[in-house]
């Protein structure tokens, strides 16, 4: 079998498409979705429509399995159970309807077999280890019962050990060399065909009288799982609301194509990138259709931005990190990671949940914290702003515990680029201009002085003039009190002086590296670090602290304050790219696809 589709089919049976005009098509599968719910380039959905007589698509609500390989908060099972919703709707309407069924997956999948004399199980491939094992159980389970196996690749854009093999063997560690491998692959093969209410050709089992539904097999409610969501649904889930988002933007073919990721604003009070992160995280909108629809408008555009600032750079970015989690070990993880430092970071319970609960008193920490907690979403360069204030600018607390945090509040939230994203920002790997610090002050008012943002997620802080909102505590008495916010009381006094944090933290850092260079040289471009050449560029001198820190004197005042491809084909053809050498000289940077 090929690298992008495997099907063990049972003793003596054929299979051909349902366009040939054969009668003969004999399997009756089972179409299993984990991530990619979806209709729209579905190349496993496809491929088990043309090879059965009948399909049931089935969701397998496995908590045990979902809740031990992630943190999987409120507002992100609001979002999975929106989207199974909207991809039952999209099934009903040609035909058919989504199964929906709480248990083991095993248990479940030796039910329905027996159940709907199921012949082949048909799923997507994923390269996190968690969907791996499970991979491996539903393949030991379909050699027990006798089934076939239909497995393509649909959630990345290329099949990932295909770029592996083509870089020796080896991960590229740096995205530089990353890119290098993809000018040698080729452009990601196009999107799988449409799916129509004619390939669905036989009914439901419980419309069709093949079988009684013992148990229901709805999508249940939060309530039924035994939570509980008050916010508002600003991101719903679904393939329909993914689609609708693309295409709103993709509207504007100049903002598309003249997109620079470090010119969006960390602080709009509405997303200033596409906002698509969430769908792409959960498989709700292909990753491929993404990416060849900014193809077509660039190929229409006499300029645009080019990797990895570019739309279509945040996609290869996203490629890049799950292409190396796939082949590093402890990926999620410090401590038997070979590609991370090993540092004997901080372990400090209080000031972790000062930061997660959005206490630290510095208000552009806080107020990002409290939207990614209300709302499960952050823009990138938020996510730069907090990530770097718990681990390497100010409090000194592995990139680990930040990373279970965004892996429970986030929409987003994903094993590889989230692990990828905390230890580029914690300059553990990836990142090596770790001198450049972001203050927690000046960042955050250089793209909104008047404190907007601030008083929209920190409303104690709503009548703070905005001379003090992004210092509240260096406002006079007499100012706090004619505010309704008295700082220490109302609202906290920094938990650091972040001069002084990030002067010790530094010199911290300069030691790790010097004792381990060879480690950190693993993910080093030979070229200059395109963060660092991004940061130049893209922030004024004012934002970011340079060697000690001495630029921003946030927390030093104030009383009291402590320290495609199709992947159903063998072929390997290359095609030209739709960005070219160039791109890899880095000019520019979006330094991750958070």
């Amino acid at each position: 079998m090929d690298a992008f589709m495997q099907l063990s089919e049972v003793p003596g049976a054929t299979s051909m498409s349902p366009h040939t005009g054969s009668a003969a098509m004999p399997h009756r599968t089972i179409h299993l979705f984990n991530k990619g719910l979806r209709l729209h380039d579905n190349p496993t959905l496809v491929a088990a429509l043309e090879s059965s007589a009948v399909v049931y698509p089935v969701f397998v609500l496995d908590r045990a399995f979902l809740e031990c390989s992630a943190r999987v908060g409120a507002l992100r099972w609001r979002f999975i159970l929106q989207s199974l919703e909207d991809l039952h709707s999209s099934l009903r309407k040609l035909g058919s309807r989504l199964y929906v069924l709480q248990g083991s997956h095993e248990a479940v999948l030796r039910r329905l077999v027996a159940q709907w004399g199921v012949t082949q199980l048909s799923f997507d491939a994923e390269v996190e280890p968690h969907y791996r094992r499970l991979d491996e159980e539903l393949r030991a389970l379909a050699r027990e019962l006798g089934l076939g196996v239909l497995s393509c690749v649909a959630h990345t854009l290329y099949d990932v050990s295909r770029i592996i093999k083509a870089n020796g063997g080896q991960p590229p560690l740096t995205y530089k060399k990353f890119l290098q491998v993809l000018s040698i692959l080729g452009e990601p093969e196009m999107p799988a065909r449409e799916i129509t209410e004619a390939d669905f050709r036989c009914p439901c089992p419980a419309e069709g009288g093949e079988a009684e539904e013992e148990e229901p097999c709805g999508v249940p409610s939060l309530s039924a799982l035994g939570l509980e969501v008050q916010q508002e649904v600003l991101w719903p889930g679904g393939e329909s609301h993914a689609l609708r988002r693309l295409e709103k933007h993709f509207q504007s073919q100049g903002w598309v194509a003249n997109f620079s990721k470090p010119r969006t604003v960390p602080n709009s009070l509405l997303p200033s990138t596409t906002g698509l992160s969430p769908y792409l995280s959960l498989g709700c909108l292909s990753i491929r259709t993404f990416y060849h629809r900014l193809s077509t408008i660039y190929a229409q555009s006499k300029n645009h931005s080019l990797p990895p600032v570019s739309l279509q750079g945040q996609a290869l970015w996203r490629e890049f990190f799950y292409t190396v989690a796939s082949a590093t070990p402890n990926f999620t993880h410090m401590a038997g990671n070979p590609i991370c430092l090993q540092i004997d970071w901080c372990q400090d319970p209080q000031a972790l949940k000062r930061w997660r609960t959005a206490q630290t008193g510095f208000p552009w920490i806080d107020a990002i914290m409290t939207q990614l907690r209300q709302e499960g979403w952050i823009h990138h360069l938020a996510r730069h702003a907090v990530a770097c204030f718990l681990t390497r600018g100010d409090l000194w607390i592995s990139w680990e515990e930040g990373m279970k945090v965004f892996e429970e509040y986030l929409l987003d939230a994903d094993y590889s680029i989230n692990a990828g994203n905390w230890m580029w920002l914690s300059a553990s790997a990836f990142f090596h201009q770790y001198t450049r610090i972001f203050c927690p002050v000046r960042f955050g008012r250089r793209t909104d002085p008047d404190g907007r943002y601030l008083r929209k997620y920190l409303p104690v802080l709503r009548n703070i003039p905005c001379k003090y909102i992004y210092e509240p505590w260096t406002a006079p008495m007499e100012v706090q009190l004619q505010a309704g916010c008295v700082i220490g009381k109302d609202y906290p006094l920094p938990m650091v002086n972040h001069l002084e944090a990030s002067r010790r933290n530094l010199v911290l850092m300069k030691e790790v590296r010097r004792e381990q260079e060879n480690t950190a040289d693993l993910t080093r471009d030979v070229a200059d670090d395109p963060m660092e050449v991004g940061v130049k560029r893209e922030l004024p001198e004012d934002c970011v602290a340079q060697g000690d820190g001495a630029e921003c004197n946030g927390g030093g005042g104030g009383g009291g304050v402590a320290t495609g491809n199709k992947r159903c084909s063998s072929q390997e053809d290359s095609r030209t790219c739709s960005w070219t050498p160039d791109a890899m000289r880095l000019q520019e940077i979006s330094s991750e696809v958070m």
